[in-house]
């Protein structure tokens, strides 16, 4: 039995369609699929000739013909096109060829998307063959249920989920969101700060996948006692143009990023000043809670912690909280619909 014929019997599928990565869930089975965010398209034959991990593999490899683009930015769609190319790739790879008329799709959203990034959304999917029964899901309330929060109860809950493109912060209770607030600083503006204090700093010119490598390895938020841990950057000299080799320290990634990090703290300062007593008591009592890629920057939680005065927890899994909020939606939906909402 091949992998699409093991997917058929479910007609239902939960998508976190994220700016770094996308996600597919499918009840019963899981997640089917998590791969980049990234078709790489022949110009020449307006084709898509990989989608996910193999077209990551070419970023910055590729002849004059063939493009490789991310296209998607700050959490939203920024050419139809091309999203609905890579979701056709995507949903054929964890459905097979199927007909999806029949599915429920629930779909998760920053919870400040416009009515026109929406609609993208929605455009995207409906030529991915989606036609019917979407419905989105705003990403805190499906972080928080991924997560494990009772967002069922009537009692406070507070998330922030830090993609690639967008921070999510939000006060949850009783399947709602009381507030919420969609700053687009995350993941990528923290890969942006590290390549340009390189240039600014060591004239040095490297490319996306190796600033990704150095925010995962020696990225930091907070002082630790890995304070003296190094890494050897390999890039291009912007004077010689020839290549060049740096020894760079986690002190240096943790000043260079600190602006970026201040405003995800100053989002998350902003909200709790108009959170509701009861509800602050809440969150007070049962901590912050964080999910997305930007949870793993290393003592990010201890800052949010020494800043706010909260204890901060970072959720199990936190790179696959909306995706599995999506699929426990679907799963229960009789008791969890009032999070999703029809198009």
């Amino acid at each position: 039995m091949g992998l699409f014929d093991r997917f058929s019997e479910s007609q239902d599928m939960g998508i976190d369609l994220g700016t770094a990565n996308t996600l597919i869930y499918i009840p019963g089975k899981d997640i089917v699929l998590d791969e980049p965010s990234v078709i790489a398209i022949d110009d020449n034959k307006n084709e898509a000739i990989a989608v996910g991990k193999e077209a990551q593999k070419m970023l910055g490899r590729t002849p004059q013909n063939v493009r490789t683009i991310r296209p998607l930015k700050d959490g939203v769609i920024t050419d139809v096109k091309e999203t609905e190319m890579m979701l056709r790739e995507f949903i054929k790879k964890a459905r097979g060829n199927n007909n999806l008329t029949r599915s429920r799709i629930i779909v998760g959203v920053p919870s400040g998307i416009t009515s026109v990034e929406r609609k993208a959304v929605e455009e995207a999917m409906e030529t991915s063959g989606a036609i019917d029964n979407i419905e989105f899901i705003d990403e805190p309330i499906a972080a928080a249920i991924g997560a494990g929060l009772p967002v069922d109860e009537p009692v406070g809950s507070m998330i922030v989920d830090i993609g690639g493109g967008t921070t999510e912060v939000a006060v949850l209770s009783l399947q709602g969101i009381v507030l919420s607030d969609s700053v687009r600083i995350a993941g990528d503006e923290v890969t942006d700060a590290i390549k340009r204090y390189l240039k600014r700093t060591y004239n040095l010119i490297i490319g996306e996948r190796t600033a990704e490598q150095i925010k995962m390895q020696i990225g930091s938020a907070y002082p630790t006692d890995d304070d003296q841990e190094t890494m050897e950057i390999r890039g291009l000299n912007i004077v010689s143009g020839l290549p060049k080799t740096v020894t760079i320290t986690i002190e240096e990634i943790r000043e260079c990023i600190a602006d970026t990090v201040e405003s995800i703290i100053d989002a998350i300062k902003k909200i709790l000043e108009q959170t509701p007593p009861e509800l602050a008591g809440d969150i007070i009592d049962r901590g912050i809670m964080l999910a997305g890629g930007g949870a793993l920057l290393r003592g990010l939680d201890s800052l949010i912690a020494n800043e706010t005065g909260i204890i901060t927890h970072i959720a199990p899994n936190p790179l696959k909280c909306v995706v599995y909020g999506t699929g426990k939606v679907l799963e229960d939906y009789e008791r969890l619909a009032r999070t999703s909402r029809k198009r």
